[in-house]
């Protein structure tokens, strides 16, 4: 198992992947001009707080809809018994207390890298931790990576269903609307996913303000209801929750895998910390999210320590039917905003998988000319909406969804909590035993949700896994083609020096204006340089070789793009540099090489080589035959080379070669 390798020469980025960091860029920093934490642009601490509670906390902000009703419904009493009541509340309290506010907000948050979070961030970082290629680093980036996908297809169907089943017990409505929720639902979602393509920029900036909205009704709600049986507070104190675990042996652990739907979204926090800035999220989550989440739950416990039979549905008996329809409007949409985040951090792993050499080139769209963050994948939008629709037909109701909710969250959080032990260890260079004692106990809490939740397979939670393990399946053939075809040229191509001394002893006809050559390895001779000597038998006067690196940070500073080193009076080696969330712009680049090198390109006179491959199937090297195909399938659907540099495509000539992988 190894690394990701550097992309070949039709084109793609010579990926400096994660594990094989480009030692040479400079550390990146944030965004120019007004760059706040993480390179977001300073918008006030409080606007950065409302847009963090929109978009971080929309996630978890919807958990309370089904997160208690669930717990309740698998223990031992079905959560009519006082000590099931107490348990099941002091759970989810400690569980928002250490998953959420100990490991994310105090600890995971502060192994940033360059300002960005989430598991790919992690492990490029964790890849420069230990200094050298590690297969066991970049296949837990992969699985977490593959993980996020089911939790992107799962939550919009979970958040969004579970909202709109509250048409099932609307007043005068109660019943009559059953067959209608299934619809409904699918039909919020369509259209959600039908307008990603307009970008999200301008709905966004309501998205702060109405989620801190339904946060205040969440609180509203539960003070509402403590006073029903003010006793709840009782369940703050941890040890009903060991006491109601013990009493439901076995099935306690069960109980857990529901109780961790409280904290689901969690992972947000951490993800998004580049958009937002470390502060703002701590702020939003100790002094606002975590009260108002903290105070429903204690309503929900004592309404149902009150009346029983509220624990069929706790958050939707605990609405007074004057202000059902409102809550059940603001429930809709808060969970509207939850997904909403998802997929657009779908989009955003994407983005980073793709310029990490995890996924061939996709084709990514700017929906912003002034936020480089706001990007669409068609691709991908079409196959989460699939995945979502094909999920609300096959499970019916949140109940069921919630079977197949949680294991891709926790295993997520299990791989970030195993990243987390290399940047301790190699990175902070804590010693052993310190290092032991604060992730261990990260590790023991992540396996006992993780295992909880694997219970539920048989009940729908193979569906995230099914779905990882291909998305695994996917980038680890890309993965392996891609270095296979990378061996081969590199056995059967000439050093460039080489060819630089054979053509000095035999000078070919020369062209006027500059040739740009892209390669992945600036130390060969491309493939398009080779054949362009062979079949039209001249050199340009001037020859760039042009190599495009991804390194292991978020961003390049623009000072740190380009660099450039003479061969000889013909041949000049170019390298620009991106981070793992920046989009390439080759012409962009080269400006930049006039700007502070001197270089000059007229983009009229200069023609672009690419070399295409046409990759045909072996039976008796590299990979298996069906591995072979897979890996043919992907290439031929990767974006066009010309499109995802941004090269003009009249001044693009491709080249093409036969490889066999």
């Amino acid at each position: 198992m190894v690394g990701a390798p550097p992309q070949g020469e039709d084109g793609k980025r010579a990926a400096n992947s994660p594990s094989s960091p480009d030692k040479s860029v400079a550390p990146a920093h944030p965004h120019p001009a007004a760059a706040g934490e993480g390179g977001h642009v300073k918008a006030g601490k409080w606007g950065l707080i409302i847009g963090a509670i929109g978009v971080v906390f929309g996630d978890i902000g919807t958990s309370p809809l089904y997160a208690m009703r669930e717990a309740l419904h698998h223990s031992r009493s079905g959560g009519t018994a006082e000590l099931a009541i107490l348990g099941v509340v002091s759970l989810v309290f400690w569980a928002l207390i250490l998953v959420v506010t100990l490991k994310y907000v105090v600890f995971l948050m502060k192994a940033d890298n360059k300002g960005e979070g989430g598991t790919l961030a992690l492990m490029a970082l964790a890849q420069r931790a230990v200094g050298r290629r590690s297969g066991l680093i970049f296949l837990l980036g992969v699985c977490g990576a593959a993980l996020f996908y089911g939790d992107g297809v799962i939550t919009p169907a979970v958040s969004v269903l579970s909202a709109v089943e509250g048409l099932r017990d609307a007043p005068g409505l109660s019943g009559q609307l059953d067959s209608f929720v299934v619809p409904i639902a699918a039909g919020i979602l369509i259209a959600l996913f039908l307008i990603q393509s307009r970008g999200t920029a301008s709905v966004a900036r309501f998205f702060g303000p109405l989620t801190a909205i339904w946060f205040l009704i969440l609180a509203g709600l539960g003070i509402w209801h403590i006073f029903d049986d003010p006793s709840i507070f009782r369940a703050l104190s941890p040890h009903y929750g060991v006491l109601f675990l013990f009493d439901n042996g076995f099935l306690g652990f069960v109980i857990l895998g529901s109780v961790f739907l409280a904290v689901t979204g969690a992972e947000a926090l951490y993800a998004d910390m580049g958009h937002f800035g470390k502060a703002p999220i701590r702020l939003g989550w100790l002094w606002f999210v975590l009260p108002c989440l903290t105070l429903n739950y204690l309503g929900q416990g004592a309404l149902v320590l009150d009346n029983r039979a509220a624990a069929e549905n706790p958050f939707w008996m605990m609405v007074p039917e004057v202000a059902y329809w409102p809550v059940l409007v603001m429930a809709t949409i808060a969970t509207v905003i939850a997904s909403q985040a998802v997929i657009t951090g779908a989009f955003s792993v994407t983005q980073q998988a793709v310029q990490l050499g995890l996924l061939p080139r996709i084709d990514i769209r700017n929906t912003s000319e002034s936020q480089a963050g706001q990007i669409f994948v068609p691709s991908v939008n079409m196959m989460l909406m699939l995945g979502v629709l094909a999920l609300l037909v096959t499970f019916q109701t949140s109940t069921n969804l919630a079977a197949a909710y949680g294991i891709a969250v926790t295993g997520s959080m299990f791989v970030d909590s195993l990243l987390a032990w290399f940047i301790v260890r190699k990175l902070w260079k804590w010693s052993l035993p310190l290092s032991l004692a604060a992730i261990s106990p990260l590790i023991a809490l992540d396996l006992v949700f993780l295992t909880s939740n694997m219970l539920k397979i048989p009940q729908g939670a193979w569906f995230p896994l099914v779905l990882g393990a291909a998305l695994v399946l996917i980038m680890w053939t890309w993965v392996r083609g891609t270095q296979i075809i990378s061996e081969k040229t590199r056995k059967d191509s000439l050093p460039l020096a080489d060819l630089i001394e054979m053509l000095r002893a035999r000078p070919p006809h020369r062209a006027p204006g500059t040739a740009i050559f892209l390669t992945s390895d600036p130390d060969i001779a491309p493939v398009a340089l080779m054949h362009n000597l062979k079949h039209n038998k001249v050199l340009h006067e001037k020859n760039v070789i042009l190599t495009v690196r991804t390194t292991d940070r978020p961003r390049v500073a623009e000072a740190d793009r380009v660099r450039i080193e003479p061969i000889s009076d013909d041949f000049k080696k170019l390298v620009i540099s991106y981070g793992f969330m920046e989009r390439p712009n080759v012409p962009k680049a080269l400006n930049v090489c006039r700007k502070q090198q001197g270089l000059k390109f007229d983009i009229m006179s200069t023609s672009f080589f690419l070399g295409r491959r046409s990759i045909i199937p072996s039976a008796n090297q590299g990979m298996p035959l069906w591995q072979d195909r897979l890996y043919i399938f992907l290439m031929r659907n990767a974006a066009n080379p010309t499109d995802f540099f941004h090269i003009p495509p009249g001044r693009v000539v491709e080249l093409g070669t036969q490889v066999s992988v």
